[in-house]
């Protein structure tokens, strides 16, 4: 059986041998015993790489996002958010911790106004905006990472400058094509991006890459708030390290953040507060520790008295 991935605890739990790939050649052949996760890593990437992010203690601030009783039906016309509470303050990482399908991204798309809400309301610094366009909600101060980079985040067959660019309406050089690119080089350095050409489609990047450019354009919003929807799936760990770094400066930043994830190792590392969502409710709160693994995925699973 050939087994070809980039998450290191499967391969380690399955595999007798390993052969890591760096750049399309061959880096090294280990057997079972002859490595662990961060002796793959570094012959994966090149370089030591930091799997327990340092955080800092949280300082939350103003409330930013306050969803009151919040109810959205699906694609298919079905509940998919079913009375919603909750809040996120400046300063702090709110996990969603939840299997797929639960409405994590039902949630996400009423926040940021790409879904349309039944009932309820969404109020962000004090203000309604339940009923707002997705440009009033951007310059409000409304970033969004999605799930689908490729489909949903960007414009595959764009730039990647035009990318970088897409939803910054205050940019007046478009067609100065010198400061485009100036910026554009900027960008590509602070995020390292790696691409053989900034003009080249966004597509031709590697998926850790085209993340980079959408963690870059949102960023460079500078946002008030920032909706991160599994925001390193299908990431290689040095791209993932990247991602966890930039959420965890943003909120240092005094950014509010809601993380929408279903891998409870992401949400331990980057949350400050967790709460667990199941058939389109929140099911309860706890605390984001190791000890409480068991208890959030009884909960993800709907067992809710635990």
């Amino acid at each position: 059986v050939i087994f070809i991935s980039h998450k290191l605890k499967e391969v380690m739990e399955i595999s007798d041998r390993v052969t890591v790939l760096k750049n399309g050649e061959v880096v090294g052949t280990l057997k079972r015993g002859e490595y662990d996760e961060k002796k793959l890593a570094r012959m994966m990437v090149g370089r030591n790489v930091v799997f327990q992010i340092e955080r800092k203690p949280a300082n939350p601030g103003k409330e930013v996002l306050r969803v009151e009783d919040v109810r959205a039906l699906n694609d298919k016309g079905f509940t998919a958010l079913n009375g919603i509470n909750l809040e996120v303050r400046e300063g702090e990482i709110l996990g969603v911790a939840g299997v797929a399908g639960n409405g994590q991204r039902e949630l996400a798309e009423v926040i940021t106004g790409l879904r349309e809400v039944s009932s309820g309301r969404i109020i962000f610094y004090d203000e309604d905006i339940t009923r707002e366009s997705v440009s009033k909600r951007i310059s409000l101060g409304i970033s969004y990472i999605p799930q689908d980079r490729k489909e949903i985040a960007t414009c595959p067959n764009l730039s990647v400058a035009e990318n970088l660019f897409l939803k910054d309406k205050k940019r007046v050089f478009w067609f100065d094509r010198r400061k485009i690119l100036d910026t554009v080089k900027t960008l590509i350095e602070k995020y390292s991006i790696i691409t053989p050409d900034p003009l080249k489609p966004v597509k031709l990047l590697s998926g850790g890459n085209i993340q980079k450019v959408v963690v870059a354009r949102e960023f460079e919003l500078h946002p008030k708030l920032i909706i991160a929807e599994h925001p390193t799936r299908g990431l290689d760990v040095a791209s993932m390290e990247f991602v966890y770094r930039s959420l965890l400066e943003a909120r240092d930043r005094g950014v509010a953040i809601l993380l929408l994830a279903g891998d409870l190792d992401e949400i331990f590392t980057l949350s400050d507060r967790v709460v667990v969502i199941y058939e389109g409710r929140i099911v309860g709160e706890v605390e984001p520790d190791p000890s409480n693994l068991e208890k959030i995925g009884l909960m993800m699973a709907g067992v809710v008295n635990v």
